[in-house]
This record gives structure tokens, sequence and C-alpha cells, in this order.
């Protein structure tokens, strides 16, 4: 991946933490520093969520350093952020379902753990810190596209601490002067990304059951739409966001996403017609929390730090599919 270039700067000026780096899109952002030769590139995971085995590739590369910790801790947190000039904030506890089983742990690592994060990021004086916000902050919207002003009530104990961290992030600039932007995800998915855990993002669920010839399980009726956009595009907005000279607008948070729909359903047939599967998918009970209609506004990260998202989810289904085919005994190890 990564054959186009997101950055006109010389990378080997700086030094990025990346807060979750041995997760799914964390280790995709690793990946694409250390392939443009970042001057250092930090690492700052618990391993509770991530893999070590999605960035033991860069272990020997003299760019790369890998701190085991965990953003709960605030010294944990400064001791990592000393000397970088880019903090990009991956880590987190996604997954609406776990927020609702767990709403204690998901509050403690995305909101305790963000805080100190920016506090580490104020005191550590970084150029931009850079963090993973969330779509799910438009709860019960019905707008469509969604746009970054207008959003509705949370649905979910997850969607609550991403919208705090907004707060948070807003808060810290206008009192402390730190450059803060937020990223709103919409359903990211790509290579890396876990298939096996409880938690598990439906593309991955799909593909998962498809190679191994199960029926995928579709909560619902399938006819609930989402804007999936495919890792590279959140790689992408990560360094275009970070490296922008100057981002002008008051508000700095963005709809991350490709700017098109895919129903469930849809998302199916798609596999389908890459694999040659037949099967016929099994509905279930719709998931409490989930929002029914997804897709985003991209024009405000367009305009602002020139957001050029290129691959769709077609594309994107090929490589990850080729990825989960040539990767089934890393998988295996991981789950």
């Amino acid at each position: 991946m990564f054959e186009t270039k997101f950055h006109n700067k010389d990378l080997n000026n700086y030094t990025f933490l990346v807060t979750g780096g041995a997760g799914f899109i964390g280790s995709n952002i690793v990946e694409y520093l250390l392939k443009y030769q970042v001057g250092k590139v930090k690492v700052l995971d618990n391993l509770s969520n991530g893999f070590y085995k999605n960035i033991q590739e860069f272990e020997d590369h003299p760019s790369f350093e890998f701190i085991e910790g965990d953003i709960r801790d605030l010294e944990t947190c400064i001791n990592a952020s000393k000397g970088c000039d880019y903090i990009l904030h991956q880590a987190a506890l996604g997954s609406v379902p776990r927020s609702i089983n767990d709403p204690i742990t998901s509050n403690a690592v995305n909101i305790d753990g963000f805080l100190n994060m920016l506090v580490a990021a104020r005191d550590c004086k970084a150029k931009r810190f850079v963090y993973a916000a969330s779509s799910s902050t438009y709860g019960d919207s019905q707008q469509l596209p969604k746009v970054e002003n207008n959003i509705g009530r949370p649905l979910s104990p997850y969607a609550v601490t991403k919208y705090v961290n907004e707060l948070y992030a807003d808060v810290f600039e206008k009192t402390y002067g730190i450059d803060c932007v937020g990223l709103r995800y919409f359903n990211v998915f790509g290579p890396k990304q876990d298939p096996k855990g409880a938690y598990a993002a439906v593309i991955p669920l799909f593909i998962d059951a498809v190679l191994e010839n199960r029926p995928p399980v579709i909560n619902g009726d399938g006819e609930q739409t989402r804007d999936f956009t495919f890792v590279e595009n959140a790689v992408e907005a990560n360094i275009r966001a970070a490296l922008a000279d100057n981002i002008s607008s008051q508000q700095k948070i963005y709809n991350i996403a490709y700017g098109e729909r895919t129903s469930l359903n849809q998302l199916i047939n798609i596999l389908k017609e890459k694999t040659g599967a037949v099967f016929e998918a099994t509905y279930g009970p719709p998931r409490v929390g989930d929002v029914r209609d997804s897709l985003a506004s991209i024009e405000k990260a367009k305009e602002d730090f020139g957001y050029a998202p290129q691959k769709d989810i077609r594309h994107g289904l090929n490589v990850t599919l080729e990825w989960f085919k040539n990767n089934q005994e890393f998988i295996k190890v991981r789950a």
C-alpha cells in the first residue's frame, strides 16, 4: 500500500508519536511514516486491544521505538510525548457493544486516557495533536450526508466518550493554545484489522466468515448503510491533518470517509462477486445503539487540509481480501 505520498515535507525532520500504534489504524500509520523515512516514530500501546505482530516487522528499524504502556497513566503519556513534534492519538476502546457492556472501562480509556494525552501534548509542546474522533458522535441525527456542525444525541456510552474528546480538545486549544484536530472516522476497514475479537467490525467479520465457508451474520435486515472507508484514506487524513501549514477553521473537527454509502446487503453481494463464494447470510436482531444510516460530507476536510480519498470500497475490499488470504496464520496467532 501507500504508493501515493500524502505529504510534501521532509519527514526526516520530525518525530511522531502514534498512540495505539499496534492497533489496526495506528499500525498502518506507522507503516506509512517509516516507508517515507520519518525521523522517528514512537508507538505507545498497552497491547490490550492491539497486537505486537502488527508492528513486529519494524522492531529493528532505526527510526522506530515501541513503548509498552497505558494512556491511563499520565507519567507514561508524558514520557512518550517528550521530543515529539506531532502526536497522532489513535488509542481507544472502540465498539458500541463493548461500551454498553462495560461503560466504566470505555470511559476510563477514552476520556481519562484522552485527557492524559492532551496534558502530555501541552506539557511537551507538541506542534499538533491529531486524534481519532468518531462518526458515532452524530447519534440520532437523521441528516444525510452528515455535516460536522450538526450532530444529534449520542446513542451509546462509546459515542458519549468520543463527543467528550471533541469538547476537551476544543477547551484545551482555547485555554492552552494546543493545536488540536479531530478526525471523525466512518467505518474504517483494511489490512491488519482484527476479525476474531468479541467486538470485531463488520467487514473483517464478514471476510473471515466467507474465507472459512461460514454464512456471515447480519444484525438487522441488512438495509442499514455505512460510509465504509478504506484504511489508506484514514492514514492520508492523519498525515495531511498533521502536516498542514495552517488550518483556519475554528472548530477543527472533520469527517473522514469516502463519501458513498453501502448497505450491508450490498456489501455481502460485493464479497460474493469478488470471492465466488455461494452462501446466504444469516439475519439476527439489530444491535442496541447502532446508527441506522451513515453517509459523510467530506468537503470540509478537502477544503481545509487537502484530503482527497482515492480508494473506494471495491478497491479497499480487493486489498483487504488479499491480505486476509495471505495472512491466515498471522490472524490465528492474534486470535
